[in-house]
C-alpha cells in the first residue's frame, strides 16, 4: 500500500509547480491573434517581464526552452569564428559553450569544477591577456541548476572594467530569475536570458531574452543569424506576430499575464526573501542529517555561495537515487536526479539529487519535503543523523516572529 495517493508534489528544478491561478487563466477558448486584446496582452508581458529583470532596456519572447535561449544569443550576437569566454560552474554552463562551439563560435573555457564560483581575478586576467580584444562576450549561469553554485554578478562585471576590456556580459538566469536576487542595470549585464517553467511558473514553452544598447550594437554584424532567432523583429516589433516569430503562443501568454500579476503582488523583495528562508531550511535538515560522519552533504559548502532556488546534494552509496525512487512511489514527491556531477551511467551518479524550492512554493511545500525525505531515510535504513525536521522548523519558525 502506498501513501503517494492525492496531490503530488514536483520539487524539480523546472517544471515548477504551477499556480492554480495560472492553471485556471490558460483555461480559455483562444483569441484573435491578429488584433484586439492579443496586442496589448504581449505589450504588457513586455513591460512586466522587464520589470522582474530590473532592467530599462530591450526584451525579446520566444517559443522555446532554456536552450533555444543561447542559440538566440549566439545567434544575434556572433559572427562564425568570434570568440565567447565561457565561465563554467556545472553542467549548463558547458552546455552553453557545446552550443556555441556548434554554430562555429570560438570558446575560450575557465572552468571552476562542481563545487566553487567563477573566480573574478581569474576573469580579470584572461580578459586582460586578451590583448587583441578578441574575446566578444564573457558567458556564466547566475546559478547553475546542476550543481546548485551561485555566482557573484556584480563582481564579474567589475573584473570586466577593471581589465578595461570591451567584452559584453551575458547572464543565463533561466533558473534564478524571480527567486534569487538579480539587478540587471544596477549590476552591468548586457544580455540576460530566463524561461517560463521556473521562477516565472509557466509551463515550459517560453524563453526571454534582455539586451542592453550596447548588446544590440555588437551584434549588428551578425552573421549567425537566422530569421527565426533575428532579435530585431522581437524587440521592436510593428505587428503582434513579431513577437514570436509567428503564431502567439496564446495559452502561454494568459498563464503569465497571471504569473507577473503574481509577482508584482508579492514584490520582488519579498519574493527573494522567501526563497532565502525556504532553501536555508532545507540546508538545515541536511546539516542535521549530515552530523555525525554521514555520508550525506550540500554541494556546496559556503551558504553564501547556494541558489536559492535548488540544492545540490550527495547522499553516498547510491543512496540519493534510492531515496528519490522510494520518496516517488511511497510519498508523492519527485526530487531532481544529480546532472553532471558523475558520469552518466555509472553508480557514483546514483549518490546525487537536487531539490527544488522555486516559484510557487511556501513553508509548508517545503516541511513537507524535509519530513517525506526524513521518513525515506529512515523507512530505506540510510545512515543519518537525527532532527533534520526540527532544524528546518526552526527556521521557518525564526521568520515568522
Amino acid at each position: 500500500m502506498s501513501l503517494a495517493n492525492g496531490r503530488t508534489y514536483l520539487a524539480i528544478p523546472g517544471p515548477s509547480a504551477l499556480p492554480d491561478r495560472v492553471l485556471r487563466a490558460m483555461h480559455r477558448a483562444a483569441p484573435n491573434i491578429y488584433e484586439g486584446e492579443i496586442e496589448t496582452l504581449a505589450a504588457g508581458l513586455v513591460r512586466d517581464l522587464k520589470s522582474v529583470a530590473l532592467t530599462r532596456y530591450h526584451c525579446g519572447i520566444y517559443i522555446a526552452n532554456g536552450h533555444g535561449l543561447w542559440e538566440a544569443v549566439n545567434a544575434n550576437l556572433f559572427s562564425r569564428g568570434e570568440t565567447a569566454l565561457v565561465m563554467a560552474t556545472g553542467r549548463f554552463g558547458h552546455g552553453w559553450a557545446e552550443y556555441a562551439r556548434r554554430m562555429g563560435i570560438t570558446v575560450e573555457m575557465l572552468d571552476f569544477g562542481l563545487k566553487s564560483p567563477a573566480d573574478p581575478a581569474q576573469l580579470e586576467a584572461a580578459l586582460r591577456a586578451d590583448t587583441d580584444r578578441k574575446i566578444k562576450a564573457v558567458f556564466v549561469t547566475h546559478m547553475d541548476t546542476a550543481t546548485s553554485i551561485r555566482n557573484d554578478i556584480p563582481a564579474l562585471r567589475a573584473a570586466i572594467d577593471a581589465a578595461g576590456h570591451p567584452a559584453l556580459l551575458a547572464v543565463d538566469c533561466i533558473a534564478s530569475l524571480a527567486c534569487d536576487e538579480f539587478r540587471m542595470d544596477d549590476w552591468g549585464v548586457d544580455i540576460m536570458i530566463s524561461a517560463s517553467q521556473k521562477g516565472l511558473m509557466v509551463p515550459p514553452g517560453l524563453g526571454f531574452l534582455f539586451a542592453s544598447d550596447k548588446a544590440l550594437e555588437a551584434g549588428k554584424a551578425a552573421d549567425l543569424r537566422t530569421p527565426y532567432w533575428d532579435w530585431t523583429p522581437r524587440l521592436f516589433p510593428d505587428y503582434v506576430y513579431e513577437y514570436f516569430g509567428g503564431t502567439a503562443p496564446t495559452h502561454h501568454m494568459f498563464g503569465l499575464r497571471e504569473s507577473l500579476d503574481m509577482i508584482a503582488e508579492e514584490g520582488l523583495e519579498a519574493i527573494w526573501a522567501r526563497h532565502a528562508t525556504l532553501s536555508q531550511s532545507l540546508w538545515a535538515a541536511f546539516d542535521a542529517w549530515s552530523a555525525g560522519g554521514h555520508d550525506i552533504a550540500l554541494n556546496v559548502a559556503d551558504p553564501a555561495l547556494r541558489s536559492h532556488s535548488v540544492t545540490a546534494a550527495r547522499i553516498g552509496g547510491g543512496n540519493a537515487e534510492r531515496l528519490r525512487k522510494w520518496l516517488e512511489a511511497e510519498a508523492g514527491v519527485t526530487l531532481g536526479i544529480g546532472l553532471g556531477m558523475a558520469e552518466p551511467g555509472t553508480p557514483e551518479i546514483d549518490s546525487y539529487l537536487r531539490v527544488a524550492h522555486m516559484g510557487h512554493v511556501n513553508a509548508h511545500m517545503t516541511l513537507g519535503v524535509i519530513a517525506s525525505m526524513e521518513a525515506g531515510l529512515q523507512a530505506l535504513g540510510i545512515p543519518h543523523g537525527a532532527g533534520g525536521v526540527a532544524a528546518a522548523a526552526k527556521v521557518i519558525a525564526r521568520h515568522g516572529r
